[in-house]
């Protein structure tokens, strides 16, 4: 036997000591082809959250049913749009507490894989870029431009000074970053670009957090996406070779972890296409075949949630995303559990041990029934309420940028310069109207132009007649080239041969005076002859119209306020507030989403909640009336409204 000596002793306990105390680390091994995580040996398997489509109160369910689900790692983005809504203007707050729902990922046991762009793509508006980026109208977007990287500087300085606080090596959740998304998808392939990035988020974070790229599962997308610094991952869904997926990535990165950072558990949809759908027979197939390899995996999405509000983007040629970003996920938009959840669940016990304990319910459902509407005043009787900023004038339109609006919708008005006593066509030669244009002559509804779609259509009326052209934002092009997509009348509208000038424009603050309740004390002058009738619905085309409505939640049955859905049985397409925030848009007439989501947060039964509706295409002979129904309605092909 040896004995120890004090100075022996001393030693070993400054080792045990120095052991106990080490810092966390995430890092990657190239010669085993795996993470690091603490030294071990780790496999994230991970599901895609966004807390933008997601209402703070309900961040904690959603994450719990993911870790229950046998998930280690949530995935998110961070859209700059979301947090710095104006230059150097920033709100961490609320539903957009980025720090917060990072504390409950690591208080639940998630790890966090972020994904802070600058660019998201998403199915996001302008894929997470703030649009006042387009103030220089020829900037280049996710390129070296210079004054793109000084708007880029000052926000990731902002953003990665706190994810620093949150990564693993100092405590937080937080094992991967990504450096801007999908770059080889995008026309540019500007290297310099990426390198100037890459010293950017090294500078902010460190050298020790583990940086990743994403990009298509082909060489072709890794020619521009990957990065020497940055460790190449590639994405693919269910149904494909998932052998021959991997080899492009081991193309980039011939050895370390395989990693497909977005497995796609269903497909994004847009208005006027059949909802989509994936079975789920066949993501549990591609799904054990990638862990069988032992490869790292993000499920994609896992919930999918709302784009509330503008939020949703578009894809070119223009085809806007809906409200739902339901994506036929493992949780439904409102954190149901589906058996594609429970269907996954049971792939991933295959491989690691799922918590123990209960899982949570999916949230309960009420139908409230129905919300009789009353008539306001249409758009053009409001503008004196609606334009806070006044009219503006100008002889040719302007867009929305030129106006510093962002969102929403701009009234566009001149006077017939000629009598058109015959049709005559009033056209957007250019396809300059972005996206949707309700017109109406002397207050009397005429047609829609539409982008890509209805370039003219046919008016009458007598010189000095009011044209009233009110244009929509449908939401900005989310991915590939055309992400400068800029909103409004972007070129001229000409009424026959003849370019239509000396217009007045009005910038329009429909959500600041819809939540002060401005409109509510407003009726219209053109009455409210059809409300309530009992006759069948005969649908017409109108102008631009705001209506009301109360609902009523009992205070003494138990457990209420709880989440709804919306339904919109006398209406074709417009915009609905409840209580004055934006719930989202409805377009039932063309589908695929009929009903929107309500979540419990926006209701109260403390007093009445105040439903603001605008109508943009038509009214109905019948009572105009909203439903609140218990369960979600998506459109099936063939199916009228």
């Amino acid at each position: 036997m040896v004995l120890s000596t004090p100075g022996v002793l001393l030693c070993v306990i400054l080792i045990s000591v120095t052991l106990s105390s080490a810092a966390p680390s995430f890092t990657l091994d190239y010669r085993n082809n795996s993470f690091l995580k603490d030294g071990e040996y780790f496999r994230y398997i991970s599901g895609s959250i966004h807390y933008s489509r997601i209402p703070r109160v309900y961040w904690k369910d959603r994450l719990v049913k993911m870790f229950m689900s046998g998930l280690n790692a949530i995935q998110t983005y961070v859209p700059w749009n979301f947090h710095e809504h104006l230059p150097g203007v920033y709100n961490f707050s609320g539903d957009r507490d980025l720090e917060y729902f990072l504390q409950l990922c690591q208080d639940i046991g998630l790890l966090v894989i972020l994904r802070p762009g600058p660019y998201i793509c998403a199915e996001w508006d302008m894929g997470g870029l703030p649009a006042w980026l387009l103030k220089k109208k020829d900037i280049v977007l996710r390129s070296s431009d210079p004054d793109y990287l000084l708007a880029v500087d000052k926000w990731m300085a902002k953003l990665l000074t706190i994810v620093k606080r949150h990564l693993y090596q100092n405590g937080g959740p937080i094992i991967t970053v990504q450096v801007e998304n999908e770059y080889g998808s995008y026309f540019v392939c500007d290297f310099d670009y990426l390198r100037h990035l890459l010293k950017l988020f090294r500078y902010h974070l460190g050298d020790d957090v583990v940086l990743f790229s994403t990009d298509g599962a082909t060489i072709n997308y890794l020619k521009c996406g990957a990065l020497q610094g940055v460790y190449a991952t590639v994405d693919f869904g269910p149904g494909g070779n998932v052998t021959e997926a991997f080899e492009a990535q081991r193309h980039a990165e011939p050895r370390g972890p395989l990693v497909n950072s977005e497995f796609y558990t269903g497909w994004l949809d847009h208005w006027g296409e059949p909802h989509s759908v994936v079975s789920t027979e066949i993501v549990v197939k591609s799904l054990n075949e990638i862990l069988e390899l032992g490869a790292n995996i993000n499920l994609y999405m896992f919930i999918g949630g709302t784009n509330f509000a503008y939020w949703n983007g578009a894809n070119t040629p223009f085809a806007p995303q809906p409200t739902s970003y339901d994506y036929d996920a493992p949780l439904t938009e409102a954190g149901d559990l589906t058996p594609k959840y429970f269907a996954i669940r049971d792939v991933i016990k295959k491989y690691k041990t799922i918590p123990s304990g209960v899982l949570p319910p999916s949230t309960p459902k009420f139908a409230y029934g129905v919300v009789h509407m009353k008539k306001l005043k249409t758009v053009a009787e409001s503008l004196d309420i609606l334009s806070l900023s006044g009219p503006v004038h100008t002889l040719y339109p302007l867009n929305f940028i030129e106006l510093n609006q962002h969102f929403g919708f701009v009234m566009y008005q001149t006077s017939l310069p000629v009598d058109c006593l015959n049709p005559t066509p009033l056209s957007s030669p250019l396809n300059g109207v972005h996206d949707r244009a309700y017109v109406s002559v002397d207050g009397v509804a005429v047609g829609i132009l539409e982008r890509d779609s209805i370039l003219s259509i046919n008016i009458t009326g007598r010189a000095g007649s009011r044209l009233d052209v009110l244009v929509e934002n449908m939401g900005r092009v989310n991915y590939g080239k055309y992400i400068n997509d800029f909103k409004g009348l972007v070129s001229n509208l000409t009424l026959g041969p003849e370019t239509l000038r000396n217009w007045t424009v009005f910038s329009l603050s429909i959500d600041e005076v819809v939540k002060e309740g401005l409109l509510w004390d407003t009726t219209s002058r053109q009455g409210d002859d059809h409300a309530h009738s009992n006759t069948p619905p005969t649908y017409y085309l109108s102008p631009p119209t705001f209506y009301r409505g109360t609902l009523e939640i009992p205070d003494h049955i138990p457990d209420l306020p709880q989440d709804t859905y919306i339904q919109f049985p006398d209406w074709s397409k417009g915009q609905v507030w409840i209580n004055g925030v934006n719930v989202g848009r409805y377009w039932p007439s063309r589908g695929p989403q009929v009903t929107l989501f309500v979540p419990a947060s926006l209701l109260s039964t403390e007093s009445p909640n105040n439903i603001t509706l605008l109508e943009l295409e038509s009214e109905t002979g019948s009572g105009q009336t909203l439903t609140l129904r218990r369960s979600v309605h998506v459109k099936t092909p063939g199916e009228e409204e």
